[in-house]
Order: structure tokens, then C-alpha cells, then sequence
């Protein structure tokens, strides 16, 4: 699927180092490693034409090179995944029109739907999602956010963000802020607040990858820890697809035994 001459790239970052699960990325209990298995979803999303991973490790390159993907080595010392993939765009040699997608390695059971709803929320024309008064400006960042109670919000690990009015028809708005915090924050019972779970899954132009690495990290990204925040606090427009969403990260051997069993249940393991 083109993008204005351009074309759609899945690259997921991937350490090998990990604190609580290591040498995560090449866990292969299923028998094959989890790096190649959201190779796999990635994939499936109908707008991707091509899914790289991006490490530091030529056990993990070598790893998703033998699955029939791509891997591209970069620096160990990327403070972030953004940043990493900055550096693997440059070697891939996309042009500045080529849309990234940064799926996160850690996420094997992510649904192809919600990366093309990431790059749904990229490609929102101007005035049709953000306001007539929102001038020429396109979306910077696309991601996705997905329902969840009011109990959920009160849980720190639950990142939140709170998007303004959608585009007429769509289910896409921009976001206004997001937080570990309960946002928004119910008055009065009844209120009709809406919380949503903001899904780590981001679009982006690889020109407007560029403009993030002339970001400082500002104050509400320090405070919060939340690297979405300094799209934010530049003035740079995210959009926001509204998409269900079931599927979660791996951090612990406790998650990942979870994944395991299900994998097998699936398939008759």
C-alpha cells in the first residue's frame, strides 16, 4: 500500500539485554523465538510491505534473517526505540515519504488490525480530523488507543490518553495528553468520561522521524516516563485510531509462560 509515492515498513527495535526476562527477544519455547513471532504479526497487517527488526545483536539478526525477515544491525546505545529506529531507517535508505511502523518486540500477539489502524490515524487528511482552524498540518505520529473501565485507570502500568473531538465518520482525534495517571478525572459520578488504554503502537514519516531527533526530552516525559509526551510538548500533532484491543507486552517469565500456553492451545502444542 502506498503512502504518497512511498511505502508502509514494520520495524520492531529489539535488545537482547532484558532485566526481568534474558535474552527475551530469542525466547523459543513455541520453537521459534518471539522476536519472529511479532515478526509474524506484523506481517499480517495488511498495510505493511516490509518488517524489519533493528538490534543490537547479530544472534537476534541472524535469528529473523533464517525466518525470511530482515534485520539490520544499530548502535547499543539508543536511550530509546524511536531512537533506534531513526538509525535503521538511515541504513535501510528510506526516503523521507516512507511511513515507519515501530512495533514493539516484546508484543507476539499483537493483531495486524491495530498496526494498520496506527497507520490509519497517519493518514487522516487535515481538516477532517483535527478542525478547520487546524490549518495544513498533518499528524506527525499515528497510534491507537482502546476502550477500558474506570477501575483499569487507576492502575500506574495502564498508560492513558485523553484525544479531542474525532473526525467526522472515523473514530480518530488527536491526542491531548497521555499519563500513567487516572485521566480524565471523573468530578462527579455519571460524568460520561471515557477512559482509554493507549496502545504502543506508532506511524510515522521518516521526515518526521528526523524532526524527533532535534527533540529535547522535556519536563512531562521525565516526569511521566513516557516517551510520547515529547511529540507533545513540541506541538507535534498525534493522532488516535479507537481500536479494540486484547493483546499485551512480555516483560516477566510469568508472561511469557502465559504466551506459551495459549500459543499452544491454539495449535495444539
Amino acid at each position: 500500500m502506498a503512502w504518497r509515492g512511498g511505502s508502509v515498513v514494520a520495524i520492531i527495535p529489539a535488545r537482547l539485554g532484558s532485566t526481568r526476562l534474558p535474552r527475551k527477544a530469542l525466547a523459543d519455547e513455541t520453537g521459534k523465538p518471539l522476536v519472529v513471532h511479532v515478526c509474524e504479526r506484523a506481517r499480517a497487517a495488511s498495510s505493511v510491505e516490509r518488517v524489519v527488526v533493528a538490534t543490537d545483536s547479530e544472534e537476534i539478526a541472524a535469528a529473523v534473517r533464517g525466518a525470511g525477515f530482515e534485520g539490520v544491525l544499530t548502535s547499543p546505545d539508543h536511550p530509546n526505540g524511536t531512537s533506534r529506529l531513526v538509525e535503521a531507517s538511515k541504513a535501510l535508505g528510506l526516503s523521507s515519504s516512507d511511513v515507519v511502523v515501530n512495533v514493539q518486540g516484546d508484543e507476539p500477539e499483537i493483531e495486524g488490525g491495530v498496526i494498520d489502524a496506527a497507520v490509519g490515524a497517519l493518514r487522516v487528511e487535515p481538516g477532517s480530523a483535527y478542525g478547520a482552524d487546524s490549518g495544513r498540518r498533518r499528524a506527525a505520529v499515528g497510534t491507537v488507543a482502546s476502550p477500558i473501565s474506570g477501575s483499569e485507570a487507576d492502575d500506574p502500568n495502564i498508560v492513558k490518553v485523553v484525544i479531542g473531538r474525532p473526525a467526522k465518520g472515523l473514530d480518530v482525534a488527536p491526542a491531548l495528553y497521555f499519563s500513567r495517571a487516572r485521566i480524565p478525572c471523573e468530578r462527579e459520578a455519571g460524568g460520561g468520561a471515557r477512559w482509554l488504554r493507549h496502545v504502543g503502537v506508532y506511524a510515522y514519516t521518516v521526515e518526521a522521524l528526523g524532526r524527533y531527533t532535534q527533540m529535547d526530552e522535556g519536563m512531562l516525559e521525565r516526569a511521566e516516563r513516557l516517551e510520547q509526551l515529547r511529540w507533545l510538548e513540541f506541538g507535534q500533532i498525534v493522532g488516535v485510531a479507537v481500536h479494540e484491543s486484547s493483546h499485551a507486552g512480555i516483560d516477566t517469565p510469568e508472561q511469557y509462560r502465559a504466551f506459551v500456553a495459549r500459543w499452544r492451545a491454539r495449535h495444539g502444542g
